[in-house]
């Protein structure tokens, strides 16, 4: 068995594990920062505790519970805020290995704040290293995007999704200088590990199983424990296509 990672986890997608915050909100709710995803549907895998996730979307405010084998998960555009009921632990498996990491996304910030990229990129990146001036930062980046996601809600709630529909707009403007890095990570990443199961369709219809010769198999430790994640804390693997440290949380 080889340790480390030289291959892609399957379908290169991401892989961490998140202990969800304690701290209370504003509005009386211990949890995580509401954000979305512009590209990457992610998956929450409860594998201990309770807690909820509620989201705003399409179908407008969902609150879905969250208990040892719930399997939930959330296509890009979906605002996810994951609440803390009580020792909840949840492996996360992200789409698009190496993109949410580029910063695929984008925190519930004020309108103001996501109208100006320096403003929103001071809010949102944390301070390297561990101890209580990350925490500190960590816990005012979840109080603005609290603030900003509770004005989403409470709209939504009153049948008006103008906010929410502002919202995607300006996160798709924010991140729209980016697409190109994130075309060259997808490139390497999602596509290329699709295309390689297509040459081995091939391979295997014309009687070739060459690439069955090279089996192995590998195997991985957190590259980072305890980091300040978006939904709670965060740890983290090195592996192929994933870069680590993950500073947008």
């Amino acid at each position: 068995m080889v340790s480390g990672g030289g291959a892609p986890l399957p379908g290169a997608v991401g892989l961490s594990h998140l202990s969800a915050y304690e701290w209370e909100a504003a509005d009386g709710v211990c949890g995580g920062s509401p954000h979305l995803h512009t590209v990457c549907t992610e998956a929450y895998v409860v594998t201990g505790g309770r807690g909820s996730v509620q989201t705003l979307g399409s179908d407008g405010y969902r609150d879905i519970a969250l208990e040892e084998g719930t399997v939930a998960w959330f296509t890009p555009g979906t605002v996810h805020r994951m609440v803390q009921g009580g020792d909840l632990r949840v492996t996360v498996l992200m789409q698009n290995s190496g993109l949410p990491e580029a910063g695929d996304a984008v925190f519930t910030f004020p309108p103001e704040v996501l109208a100006d990229p320096g403003r929103y990129a001071d809010a949102a990146t944390l301070p390297a290293g561990t101890g209580t001036r990350v925490e500190a930062a960590a816990r005012r980046r979840r109080d603005l995007a609290v603030e900003g996601y509770l004005v989403l809600r409470e709209a939504l709630f009153a049948g008006d999704d103008g906010p929410y529909r502002e919202f995607l707009r300006a996160a798709a403007e924010l991140v729209r200088e980016r697409v190109p890095v994130w075309r060259e990570l997808w490139r390497a990443g999602a596509l290329a590990a699709a295309e390689r199961t297509g040459a081995q369709l091939d391979a295997l219809a014309g009687g070739d199983f060459a690439h069955l010769t090279g089996a192995t198999a590998y195997e991985a430790e957190p590259s980072r424990r305890g980091g300040y994640g978006m939904c709670g804390r965060r740890d983290e693997y090195g592996l192929p296509g994933v870069t680590v440290p993950y500073g947008g949380g």
